[in-house]
């Protein structure tokens, strides 16, 4: 039994001694980073399996997220939509289908915030309606997006963002998140370049003014004429190889229920009108889009994708409201109280306007971040698919080309943040002795986010050694 004690106090004591080394080689970190010397930064670390804090610096003091903000998202979506919820996007009609195959009545499209519908999914409503032997629509083609508000941006956003694929117009319609693909092929010398856009719609214009192999046109240049919120596509410049971008469509719901009709048409579908409304209880159902959480969670994470956040964010307010023209404000009353009863802070506190992170009006600390990961890292049923949707060091999402060498690779699965003047990262490490680490780093008002990357990956290191 004196052995025993002995051993078990000799071992307390190196692991004492091993979380000391590890505290004493952050401070000194800290103390000797060049970033820190024109910039801020919140750090705060936790040792899971003991249940012990490690080491913090600044961690309660309020600072912009960026996208580790979609940690508090996500958590929260997990805990209160559960992994089995869906994202449903119906298609329904009234009245009825006479002989000639004419519906007489209207046909609804009931948008349920779907961020990953795409042109497939679209394809099977066409289907549908083709399977019930419609071939003309006397009624009229009804976009039912009464779900949601008509605010497609959130508080704080940056208007200049667009017409980037990063931040789409909101809606409870969403095709392609909102965006066209347009791919650009170099052709003849002095020719215009060959242009592709997907999805395939008469909703845009294409102007194509680029000239293949002439390199005093300039750089080639593809965008539309966002300020004025139009959908010409402008190509401009110099094609010497094959290029492309993503562009934001204005706005997200006309851009999905014109589609629908033109896709509808290209199946010989006439449709006479079209027009917003509520469909009625009483309908009959033709079909229904059912996405699962998985891969809107997935992409959030690994991604770090801004639409899926914020579908996460607004659907909390749809499960807990039950009500029409749910806002942004219905969806940070969701978030404060499970904030207030489940992770045990006061929302006052705190500024949580998105479920994104890009607003600028956000300001949570280190602190309250890493209590998120505690409660996930506490509860199986949301840790699991949370941690399997976290980036990995150096092989996946946006952690894919960082600490690729040494212990930190593959053993850190963390969330990234960066918008202008902000970079941060939190997750979980895994310690060269098996303890699961959890870890929340942001630096605030930094001009190189690449300096303030590495000095987050030097972090990881040494909780990994």
């Amino acid at each position: 039994m004196h052995r025993l004690g002995f051993f078990l106090g000799m071992l307390l004591a190196f692991c004492q001694v091993c979380a000391q080394g590890v505290a004493e080689q952050l401070e000194a970190l800290v103390a000797s980073s060049p970033v820190l010397k024109t910039s801020e930064a919140g750090i705060t670390v936790f040792n899971l399996t003991k249940g012990t804090p490690v080491y913090a610096y600044q961690d309660q003091k309020l600072y912009r997220p960026a996208s580790i903000e979609k940690i508090i998202t996500t958590v929260t979506a997990l805990a209160e939509l559960g992994t089995s919820y869906t994202f449903d996007t119906r298609l329904a009609y009234t009245g009825t289908i006479g002989a000639d195959s004419t519906l007489e009545g209207n046909l609804y499209v009931v948008g349920g915030f779907d961020p990953e519908f795409m042109e497939d999914d679209l394809q099977r409503l066409t289907d549908a309606v083709h399977r019930a032997g419609i071939n003309s629509i006397k009624g009229n083609l009804v976009a039912d997006v009464s779900v949601m508000d008509s605010i497609y941006w959130g508080t704080g956003w940056a208007w200049d963002d667009t017409p980037n694929a990063f931040q789409p117009y909101l809606s409870p319609l969403m095709l392609n998140r909102g965006c066209v693909n347009v791919s650009v092929k170099p052709s003849q010398k002095g020719r215009r370049p060959e242009v592709e856009v997907f999805p395939k719609s008469d909703y845009y214009t294409i102007d194509n003014r680029a000239v293949c192999g002439i390199p005093h046109y300039g750089s080639l240049k593809i965008n539309r004429d966002w300020l004025y919120n139009g959908n010409t596509i402008h190509i401009t410049g110099n094609v010497g190889r094959p290029s492309g971008r993503t562009l934001n469509m204005f706005s997200s719901q006309d851009f999905f229920i014109q589609t629908f009709r033109y896709q509808l048409a290209q199946e010989h579908i006439a449709v006479d009108s079209l027009k917003y409304g509520v469909c009625p209880d009483t309908v009959t159902l033709l079909y229904k889009v059912s996405r699962p959480l998985e891969p809107v969670l997935k992409r959030a994470l690994k991604k770090s994708d801004n639409l899926s956040a914020e579908a996460l964010f607004y659907h909390l307010a749809i499960r807990g409201g039950g009500h029409k023209s749910i806002g942004i404000e219905d969806a940070q009353k969701e978030m404060e109280h499970f904030m207030r009863h489940h992770i045990g802070k006061n929302p006052d506190d705190y500024s949580i306007v998105d479920g994104s992170g890009v607003s600028m009006y956000n300001y949570v600390s280190p602190e309250l971040l890493l209590a998120y990961l505690k409660y996930a890292y506490a509860h199986q049923e949301i840790f699991h698919p949370f941690y399997e949707a976290l980036p990995i060091a150096g092989v996946d999402g946006t952690l894919r080309y960082r600490m690729r060498k040494e212990k930190a690779f593959r053993n850190v699965r963390a969330k990234t943040g960066t918008v202008k003047g902000v970079s941060s990262l939190a997750g979980y490490v895994r310690a060269g002795n098996g303890d699961m680490l959890a870890f929340v780093i942001i630096n605030q008002n930094v001009m190189s986010g690449r300096k303030a990357r590495l000095f987050q990956d030097k972090i990881c290191e040494i909780l990994a050694q």
